[in-house]
């Protein structure tokens, strides 16, 4: 997978690219990540990117012509252009507090893309004429942050585990919270003993079907407890269908 990402802050994206799991990722050659400044398409000797909102008001706006450029110059061309398999068109996403809230079924979806580009936006957000090529809006939580970067790492975070081959075992990331509708059932490991605490019986068991009927259903346990929403959700989901 091809990733840019369109920011004014590159810089910020040094150490969680250049660590862990997606560091290696990236030396695989499993995700190409590459970084686009918009500030370098500022026609502006300054190399300034926003303006005051017509119609007054606080804060600034993003300018769409430094913006534009930059898409351009990550092979964004117009949404309407036809593609035979619609994973393979440069996927537009704009990190925003206005959009959809990130879920694993977002993330899944995302995966399966070929080419992600990333918009950080910052101030008062991007001139809404840039809205019109941007195919996804997406928010990592009610909430409003200092600018895009930091959900944007979010977002590239979540999407690689989904990747083939950048989770050591595939087998974990299936077993994830979220990815089948349930939170992870607990676990543990050496000492069998700590402070007093003790480990369950069924996990030195060494009978793998009781094992995993006690992961089931302490994972069904946990969510209900904790999460209670996503079981209502799986629920609408299935009498959809």
């Amino acid at each position: 997978m091809k990733i840019d990402i369109l920011t004014i802050f590159p810089n910020m994206f040094c150490g969680p690219f250049t660590e862990s799991i997606l560091a290696k990722a990236r030396e695989k050659k499993l995700i190409k990540i590459n970084f686009i400044d918009i500030r370098s398409f500022s026609k502006d000797k300054h190399k300034k990117v926003d303006d005051k909102p017509f119609g007054g008001g606080a804060g600034m706006v993003m300018k769409p012509e430094p913006l534009y450029d930059a898409l351009k110059s990550a092979g964004v061309k117009k949404r309407n252009k036809e593609y035979k398999n619609p994973y393979n068109k440069p996927l537009v996403v704009f990190m925003s507090p206005q959009g959809k809230t990130l879920n694993c079924e977002t993330v899944k979806d995302l995966s399966k893309f070929k080419h992600l580009v990333i918009l950080c936006g910052h101030y008062e957000g991007v001139d809404e004429r840039v809205m019109n090529f941007v195919d996804k809006e997406i928010s990592v939580g009610d909430y409003v942050l200092t600018g895009g970067e930091i959900p944007a790492m979010v977002l590239v975070d979540a999407v690689a585990r989904m990747i083939p081959g950048v989770v050591k075992d595939g087998n974990s990331v299936k077993n994830d919270s979220f990815f089948n509708g349930l939170l992870d059932y607990p676990h543990y490991t050496r000492p069998a003993v700590f402070r007093g605490l003790k480990v369950p019986e069924v996990l030195l068991s060494g009978n793998h079907k009781k094992i995993d009927e006690w992961r089931k259903l302490q994972s069904s346990e946990r969510t209900k407890k904790r999460r209670p929403d996503l079981i209502k959700d799986n629920e609408e989901v299935g009498s959809r269908r």
